[in-house]
Formats: structure tokens, C-alpha cells, sequence
């Protein structure tokens, strides 16, 4: 069933736990992650990246929204559906227009006084519209530039009890020694910055860059505050290697509507996948 995120991720609070969040870039990636969520009765969200839209015409923002919600309807599970990064007012509130009610502005790399401005502002638009926003605080750079390990970068404690305050956000992201992208080596999160974080702000708090953290720290993360975990290059590489998997079963083969057996093959391994991510989720 759809479920608002804030509903979502208050239930992952009550249960000391975080809900996974899944870049998906169509049809395949939804329905396996929908159809898994149900099978495991773990509340899960379905999340778009704009840029997959702009740059790599993967989808469109209404038709995958509405998508999203088509497959949440018919199972009994709590689906929530997310905008993930988005950088500016026009793009964010384009997108509530056309269906979520989940969103994400991320002004991360502006000075911290910008970010406030510029999220209070969306929040502001997005309330009035009937949408929930998660900001960023801190700065979730790329993996392969180690900017995890750049603590400049790091959310500071003081910093996001004010940011809270003056931008009402609904969630709020953090850098902690995470990054997005494939890390160089073993990152190491920072679970006593966490606690403080955790301590001083009244919002669940998000944790990008999830591909590729150990699941122990992950563990001991969800039970310090992190509510929301998003996962999107290790889930894209699952896909890219079923796609490949399959390509290289059909070498040789002459039946002329092959591509007609990819979807169903391809969700059979990403819910393969699916099935043992999710039980990181403790709901």
C-alpha cells in the first residue's frame, strides 16, 4: 500500500531500524523491489534520481511516480515514493506537481547559510503543497575522490540542530564518513558524530552512499538514529549483471524474440538481491 515516507520512517524509528531506499530506473528495479518488500513484509521506498531522467532518459518524472504508486496499490506492505537528489526550487517543486509527495533539495555544497535559505524555502512551497522534504547538512561527496574521509564534510551536531529549526525539513542527510558511489576502501562511519547529531535534532536522519558500507556498522548506524538508507550503485550493478548474465545464456541462440525473456529474468535476480538486503531493515 502507499504510505507517506514521514509515516515510513517513524515506524523505522519506533523500531530502532532504518528503511532501505532503492534508486530505480524502471519498470524492473520497482516492481522487484515492491514485489520483495511484500514477500519479506518490510516497508521499503522506491526512489527516482532526477539526473537518471536528464542525463540518461531512463524515465520520465510523472510516468514513473505514477508507476511506483500503481505497484505500492497492490500489495498490503508500506510503499513510499521518493525524489532523491535535487538541486534547485523549480525542479523540486515541478516534481511534487506531478505526483511525489516525497521529495528530496539538497544544497549541500552551498555555505551553510545559502542552504538554509534555499531549503526553508522549498520546505515552505512543498508544506503548503502536501509534500514532505528531506534536506542535506554536510556534504555526501563521491567515493572514488575518498571524500568520505574528508571530515571537512562532516555534519556537525550544532549545525543541523539550527538547520532543523530554521528549515523545518521533514529528514535530514548526513555525511559521517559516507559516500556515494564505489568506495575505494572499507569507509568507517563516525557513530559517535552520529549520536551527537542524533541528540540534537528531532528528525529521522538519512544515509546515502550505501553500496559498499559493512553491514556491522550499518547495524549499529540504524540503531543511533539513521531511519532511511539509501542504496543505488550496488542495486544498478545487480541489474547490470543480470543483463549481462542473461546476454551471455543467449549466445548462440537463434530465437528471434529473446528480448521479450529479459524482464522476468532480470527480477528474478534483483529480488534474489533484494530478499537479502531487506533483512537488514528490522521492522
Amino acid at each position: 500500500m502507499l504510505e507517506k515516507v514521514g509515516r515510513i520512517l517513524k515506524m523505522a524509528d519506533e523500531s530502532n531500524t532504518a528503511a532501505l531506499a532503492f534508486i530505480c530506473l524502471d519498470y524492473n528495479m520497482a516492481y522487484s523491489v515492491v514485489t520483495t518488500a511484500e514477500k519479506m513484509n518490510t516497508p521499503v521506498l522506491v526512489m527516482l534520481l532526477p539526473e537518471h531522467v536528464e542525463q540518461n532518459n531512463a524515465a520520465n518524472v510523472s510516468g514513473f511516480v505514477q508507476m511506483a504508486k500503481e505497484l505500492a496499490d497492490a500489495v498490503q506492505v508500506p510503499i513510499g515514493v521518493h525524489l532523491d537528489h535535487s538541486y534547485d526550487y523549480e525542479s523540486v517543486i515541478g516534481a511534487i506537481k506531478k505526483g511525489f509527495s516525497s521529495v528530496m533539495i539538497d544544497a549541500s555544497t552551498h555555505p551553510l547559510e545559502d542552504n538554509i535559505a534555499i531549503t526553508k524555502r522549498v520546505v515552505e512551497a512543498a508544506h503548503l503543497l502536501g509534500a514532505e522534504v528531506e534536506a542535506e547538512l554536510g556534504h555526501v561527496g563521491m567515493a572514488q575522490d575518498s571524500d568520505g574521509k574528508k571530515t571537512d564534510f562532516y555534519t556537525k551536531a550544532d549545525a543541523a540542530q539550527r538547520f532543523c529549526h530554521e528549515t523545518k525539513c521533514d529528514s535530514l542527510t548526513i555525511a559521517i564518513g559516507n559516500a556515494h558511489g564505489v568506495y575505494t576502501e572499507t569507509p568507517h562511519l563516525d557513530i559517535q558524530r552520529l549520536r551527537e547529531i542524533n541528540d540534537a535534532t528531532n528528525v529521522p536522519l538519512v544515509l546515502h552512499g550505501g553500496s559498499g558500507i559493512p553491514h556491522d556498522q550499518l547495524e549499529v548506524a540504524f540503531r543511533n538514529g539513521i531511519n532511511k538508507f539509501n542504496i543505488g550503485t550496488e542495486f544498478l550493478g545487480v541489474y547490470y549483471d543480470a543483463v549481462k548474465e542473461y546476454v551471455h545464456k543467449m549466445e548462440g541462440n537463434d530465437k528471434p524474440l529473446k528480448m521479450l525473456e529479459v524482464p522476468m529474468f532480470v527480477q528474478e535476480r534483483l529480488c534474489g538481491y533484494l530478499e537479502e538486503k531487506l533483512k537488514l531493515s528490522k521492522f
